[in-house]
């Protein structure tokens, strides 16, 4: 199949904008709990009334404060309840959000700001705000800086406070008349793409943009998105799949939490509770990953490893309709024993999971979803404001990132990249009108990854065109493949595919610090040893061999990787080698372990 479409069930009125489901909510479900906030280490109730009157009095302030409609506005902040607050009281001002990611450094904020020419900009700490202080002064067109956490001493009040009291004596009406005049097809936000080549990008996306997502993900996760269930919101929310889905909830008067501390997620799940849950495929690999650890370090790893097998089992025969008595039963008994104890560690109530920004491994997802939550996986950019395709619970193909959403076209091009249509499809680069015309052409969004779509309509994603490697006997590789697969080892935590222009296919792989220490025990070896010490141990390669042994099964043999080296240390976003979103930026890693790549071919 070359195309597939999802007809759109509500259309998106002309004088629709993101600011109306904060007032639909206050008037007509006022004592909802839209939000529970972490407030001294318990959960306090927002209901949609104390959210519309924040919202309303931030905004008095930014109008106060000299900002005028269309002015855009930057936000630097870990994910919190102020980001939500903030986000919408910008929007009912009549201005434009700015995200920039919390772990930006001063020169990518600076580019940002600059780019989109900022008035004000929200940060959280103190640390933020000395970043942005070191470059204010080339930033001519800021006026404002607030920060979200109050100085440890002294100084002005946080900028919640401190907005609010700017604004007592601005009139609700002059406020309400200002929001109201924003329409659909007005811009609501500038996310700048953190691309893995040059300078980000300013994706435009409007107020019909995110409305049409939003509508489109509630059809899409009915079960999920009933008023009165709960979603504990943990990604960055400079992510545009963080942010579609935070406002998604808020639409569907599903109760929101946010959390930034990594470290306390399981504390913060277990007290929280969520009814769902959205990360990204690394979290889904950590958390498999860390519960087969602590099963093989306690000397239970032979019940752990079975349960697997029976969850990974289960899964596929409930694709094929046939799990037998026999597969039943045993399901039933690891569910006791293994299943259960997964699920509570989500909190006890999570029925599915969403996930995207890259692919999660089939073995991954059977596992998952034979554990009791299956991994609902989509497929998007943030020039389709998160996702235009996605698995639902009625509707659902391990291997693939589901069909298109409401309103949402998808076609396969004759070299196979990926185009989609519809309403999510931004409007343009801020800006840059020669990578807006390279990217839209007659609607189409050219996303630069390869793709097939089934006899049902099911996209299955198998890598980046600009990522294909081309061997120096013309074999193309999607490294993608490859990677996948081995990325869900435990002990493995990133990798690269080389061999563009080379003989062989090779790889790079980094190990997880948080597995080594259990390999490390199970193998006789110091529990310090550092990965540098490792990279040329024998037993450690022939693990990391069977790994690649594995993740060959799945591509030719001209595909197959025939050597590997091990990294002393891990990609991360400080060396610069991987994107704020967990990407790999592949110029950069191979730009500095040059030499690495070409002893694999020495």
């Amino acid at each position: 199949m070359r195309e597939f479409s999802a007809p759109a069930t509500t259309a998106v009125a002309d004088d629709e904008n993101l600011t109306d489901m904060v007032w639909a909510n206050a008037e007509r479900f006022g004592s909802t709990v839209s939000f529970r906030r972490r407030v001294d280490g318990t959960w306090v109730d927002v209901t949609a009334a104390d959210f519309a009157a924040q919202v309303l009095a931030v905004a008095k302030g930014l109008v106060a404060s000299g900002l005028q409609p269309g002015d855009r506005v930057g936000l630097m902040s870990r994910t919190r309840y102020e980001w939500s607050l903030l986000d919408f009281a910008i929007w009912t001002a009549g201005c434009i959000t700015v995200p920039i990611y919390e772990t930006s450094s001063a020169d990518q904020a600076e580019w940002i700001l600059t780019d989109s020419g900022a008035k004000a900009v929200f940060v959280e700490t103190e640390a933020h705000r000395a970043e942005v202080d070191s470059v204010v002064d080339r930033l001519p067109e800021v006026s404002h800086v607030w920060q979200i956490e109050g100085p440890s001493s002294g100084g002005a009040a946080a900028a919640v406070d401190e907005l609010t009291a700017l604004g007592a004596e601005v009139e609700d009406r002059d406020v309400h008349l200002r929001r109201r005049a924003v329409g659909a097809d007005d811009v609501a936000t500038l996310i700048y793409t953190s691309g893995t080549t040059g300078r980000p990008k300013g994706c435009v996306l409007t107020h019909r943009n995110v409305l049409a997502e939003v509508r489109a993900d509630i059809e899409a996760f009915p079960q999920l998105t009933k008023p009165g269930n709960s979603m504990l919101m943990f990604l960055p929310m400079a992510h545009v799949l963080a942010r579609a889905i935070t406002i998604m909830c808020v639409y569907g008067r599903v109760t929101l939490g946010h959390t930034s501390d990594v470290k306390e997620l399981v504390a913060d799940l277990g007290s929280f509770r969520p009814t769902f849950v959205l990360a990204v495929p690394r979290v889904f690999e950590k958390v498999y990953n860390t519960a087969k650890q602590k099963a093989h370090g306690s000397g239970k790893g032979k019940i752990f490893d079975a349960a697997e097998e029976t969850a990974v089992a289960y899964s596929r025969a409930l694709d094929s309709g046939n799990a037998g008595l026999p597969l039943k039963l045993k399901h039933l008994v690891f569910d006791k024993l293994v299943y259960g104890k997964l699920r509570a560690a989500l909190g006890g109530r999570c029925i599915a999971a969403v996930s995207g920004g890259a692919p999660l491994g089939e073995r991954l997802a059977h596992f998952f979803r034979g554990v009791g939550v299956p991994v609902l996986e989509g497929y998007g950019l943030t020039e389709t404001t998160a996702a235009a395709a996605v698995n639902v619970e009625t509707a659902f193909k391990v291997g693939t990132v589901g069909r298109p959403i409401a309103g949402t076209t998808i076609r396969i091009a004759e070299d196979g990249e990926v185009l989609i249509k519809g309403d999510v499809v931004f409007r343009e680069y801020w800006n840059n009108p020669q990578a807006t015309k390279e990217s839209l052409e007659d609607g189409w969004f050219h996303t630069g990854d390869l793709g097939s779509l089934d006899e049902d309509g099911f996209l299955r994603i198998t890598g980046r065109k600009k990522e294909i490697i081309v061997t120096a006997g013309g074999k193309n590789v999607a490294p993608a493949v490859l990677e996948d697969a081995l990325r869900s080892h435990p002990l493995i935590s990133q990798c690269m595919v080389v061999g563009d222009k080379k003989p062989f296919i090779g790889a790079l792989i980094t190990l997880d610090p948080e597995f080594l220490p259990s390999w490390l025990a199970n193998n006789s070896r110091p529990e310090n040893t550092p990965a540098a010490d490792l990279v040329d141990d024998p037993d450690l390669r022939a693990e990391v061999q069977k790994a690649v042994d594995e993740a060959n099964k799945a591509v030719s043999r001209a595909e197959q990787i025939k050597q590997f080296r091990i990294l002393p240390e891990d990609f991360t976003e400080a060396s610069g080698e991987m994107t704020p979103s967990m990407k790999l930026k592949r110029n950069k890693v191979a730009q500095n372990h040059a030499a690495t790549i070409e002893a694999i071919y020495s």
